[in-house]
C-alpha cells in the first residue's frame, strides 16, 4: 500500500531543509522506510533560503512537525536557532538533525559521524579503530564529523590533508583539545601519498572524483594492503579511488552507507521506528 493512501490527520511529519534541495535523496530514503513499516507519516523536502532558515524552523514547529534534517548550506547556521545541542553537534560545530520535543523545545544533533562508523563497520567488519592511523582527505563539515567519530572510536592518530593547508591547520586546532595525547597531524597536499604509509584507514571526504568534479589524483603505492579505503562520494558509487584500492586488494566502503545510516536516528526520533539499512533500501535510493 502506498504511504500516501495511509496519511491521516494524525500523520507524523518530518522533512529536510536545504538550498537547493532538488538533489537530496533523503525523501526517497525516508519514504522507503515509511512505506516499508506502514507508518502514518510523511517526509517533505523544503527549499529554504539561508535568510529564511530561522522562520522555516519556527514554521515547522508551529505546524506540528516532529523535526527535520538540514543539509547544505544550513548545517552550521542552524546552531543559532535551536534551544539545545547534543554533545556531538556541539563538538562538531554543525547539526544535520533537528528534533522538536513534546515541550516545544528544539534539539540539534549531528548523526554524520554515527552514519560513517556504522557504514564502516558494516562494510569492513575486520576494521578496528586501534589498528593504526587514519588519513583524511578534506577538511569540510563531513571531515569534521568523521574525525570526531574516529577519535571517539579510539583511532590513535589522524593525518589531515587538504589542498588549502590553513583549513587543515584550523581543523587540527579544533580537534586537539578534544583528545589530548592523540596525534592530529597536518600533511601538505604534495605529501599526501607518503602520508599513506602505515595507515589503517584512508577516507576521501572531498568532492574530487564525484560525477562532474575533477578526479582525485592519488597513488596508493604506500598504503598497506590491509588498510580500508572509504570514499564518502556515492555518485558514482564506485569512484576511481575505490576501484584502484579494490584492484590492489584493499577492503573498500562506498559512500552510500554513510548516507543511509546517518538517517536512522532521526527517523527513529520522528516516527518511532528504528529502521534497518538493507540491500533493497540501497537499490531504492540509488534509483532516485
Amino acid at each position: 500500500m502506498s504511504n500516501v493512501t495511509r496519511l491521516s490527520g494524525a500523520a507524523k511529519l518530518a522533512g529536510v531543509m536545504g538550498w537547493p534541495i532538488e538533489h537530496s535523496r533523503s525523501p526517497r530514503l525516508h519514504g522507503y522506510w515509511l512505506d516499508h513499516y506502514e507508518i502514518d507519516g510523511a517526509y517533505v523536502p523544503f527549499a529554504v533560503r539561508p535568510e529564511r532558515l530561522e522562520a522555516a524552523i519556527g514554521g515547522l514547529r508551529a505546524l506540528g512537525f516532529r523535526g527535520c534534517n538540514v543539509t547544505i548550506p544550513h548545517k552550521e547556521d542552524v546552531l543559532l536557532f535551536v534551544d539545545e545541542l547534543s554533545e556531538t553537534a556541539r563538538r562538531i560545530g554543525a547539526a544535520n538533525t533537528i528534533i522538536f520535543d513534546d515541550d516545544g523545545r528544539t534539539l540539534g544533533d549531528n548523526t554524520d559521524g554515527f552514519g560513517f562508523i556504522a557504514s564502516l563497520q558494516g562494510g569492513a567488519s575486520r576494521w578496528r579503530a586501534s589498528d593504526g592511523p587514519a588519513v583524511l582527505l578534506g577538511t569540510g563539515g563531513a571531515a569534521r564529523a568523521i574525525s570526531v567519530a574516529l577519535l571517539d572510536a579510539g583511532v590513535p592518530s589522524i593525518r589531515l590533508i587538504n589542498r588549502t593547508p590553513e583549513r587543515a591547520e584550523a581543523l587540527a586546532a579544533t580537534l586537539r583539545p578534544m583528545m589530548p595525547g592523540r596525534a592530529i597531524d597536518v600533511v601538505a597536499w604534495n605529501e599526501r601519498e607518503a602520508a599513506l604509509e602505515g595507515a589503517s584507514l584512508l577516507v576521501n571526504t572531498t568532492s574530487l572524483g564525484m560525477t562532474g568534479q575533477p578526479p582525485l589524483d592519488l597513488r596508493l603505492d604506500a598504503l598497506p594492503a590491509g588498510a580500508v579505503v572509504v570514499d564518502i562520494v556515492y555518485s558514482p558509487l564506485t569512484t576511481a579511488l575505490l576501484a584502484a584500492a579494490h584492484a590492489r586488494g584493499n577492503p573498500i566502503v562506498d559512500g552510500l552507507g554513510m548516507l543511509l545510516h546517518q538517517a536512522r536516528p532521526g527517523f527513529a526520533a520522528w516516527f518511532g521506528q528504528d529502521p534497518e539499512v538493507t540491500d533493497d533500501l540501497r537499490h531504492a535510493v540509488l534509483a532516485a
